[in-house]
């Protein structure tokens, strides 16, 4: 899905809240030019049933983010705590009643030519409404990109630095001239990394398996979410090792995680059938554990949520 981006939309943007029409960066931008940016994804869910927005783990997207920007020596001054504030005002302020996509955005912000970073920094907050990334209800058809992902000693897989998204671009325009829906990243080694946006699992012989997070694979949280969820609700083993290419045809089930694509089942995988191109029961029962934690559905995972219009009604009850 592509969200369009209305101008009347709130966002944050030079310490302050205004319409996304007025938030605006020069040409000469050194995060333009060069891709020295760091970004994040954080997504919130709309539940018609208790007529609630719930942000799902904020705190632990905005602690990375800021670990991260540390990568390219951007500082974000507002705390995680903070940053979540500003993420549920801004909420508020689009009166949202739908499900949404968050983008943090910091960036180098001096105005000149030349590589060398300084110290001139800049970061902004967007929630835009945001439907599935990849319709995957009958389950996706990979590829296996001809494009490497780029190791740590490059650029690290384990942050969403900006310029590394081009090797993201790269694989997934490749993916859809073949007419893939996804593409699927092997690292220099020829083990299985990653999707172009996205972790990856396997099942096999009852296991739950994914890339070790040292294969240049994005320390996903979503990734985190699914393996608590497979260990605690489904009693699986999870398996953090490499992945070879050929295990990709063998494997009982497949399936990318990740913030914007949530739960997606990959069914074909460079023209061959996963199992019986079927998905799977181990797959579908993720999906329903991940949807009903990230809804407020399941008391154990609310720790997981932070619901933008009770938080609000409890603080203001609490100041009657």
């Amino acid at each position: 899905m592509k969200a369009e981006a209305d101008p009347n939309l709130i966002v944050y943007f030079g310490g302050q809240y205004m319409p996304l029409g007025e938030a605006r960066v020069g040409i000469l931008t050194h995060a333009l030019h060069y891709g020295t940016g760091v970004f994040e994804g954080i997504r919130a869910h709309w539940d018609e049933a208790q007529q609630e927005l719930f942000v799902l783990r904020p705190l632990e997207h905005y602690e990375r983010w800021k670990q991260n920007c540390g990568i390219l020596r951007i500082v974000v001054p507002p705390s995680a705590e903070e940053l979540c504030e500003i993420t549920l005002e801004l909420m508020r302020r689009n009166a949202f009643r739908t499900d949404v996509y968050v983008r943090p955005l910091a960036y180098k912000s001096a105005e000149r030519v030349g590589v060398s970073t300084d110290d001139q920094d800049a970061f902004a907050v967007i929630a835009l409404p945001f439907g599935d990334y990849l319709h995957a209800d009958k389950g996706l058809h990979a590829g296996v990109s001809s494009w490497r992902r780029i190791e740590d000693n490059a650029i690290p897989a384990r942050a969403k630095i900006c310029g590394a998204y081009v090797n993201s671009a790269l694989a997934s325009d490749e993916a859809r001239h073949c007419g893939f829906d996804e593409a699927i990243f092997l690292n220099e080694s020829g083990h299985v990394a990653e999707g172009a946006t996205c972790n990856i699992f396997m099942a096999r012989k009852g296991k739950l398996i994914t890339p070790a997070v040292t294969e240049n694979a994005l320390e996903g949280i979503t990734r985190d979410s699914v393996m608590e969820l497979a260990q605690r609700e489904l009693g699986l083993q999870v398996v953090e090792r490499a992945i070879d290419r050929s295990e990709l045809y063998v494997c009982d089930e497949l399936f990318f995680t990740g913030t914007a694509v949530g739960i997606a089942p990959v069914v074909r995988v460079d023209h061959r059938p996963v199992k019986d191109g079927a998905i799977g029961a181990i797959t579908r029962g993720v999906q329903q554990l991940y949807f009903d934690a990230a809804r407020g559905h399941m008391q154990t995972y609310l720790k997981w949520l932070l619901p933008v219009y009770r938080s609000r009604n409890t603080r203001e009850q609490d100041a009657i």
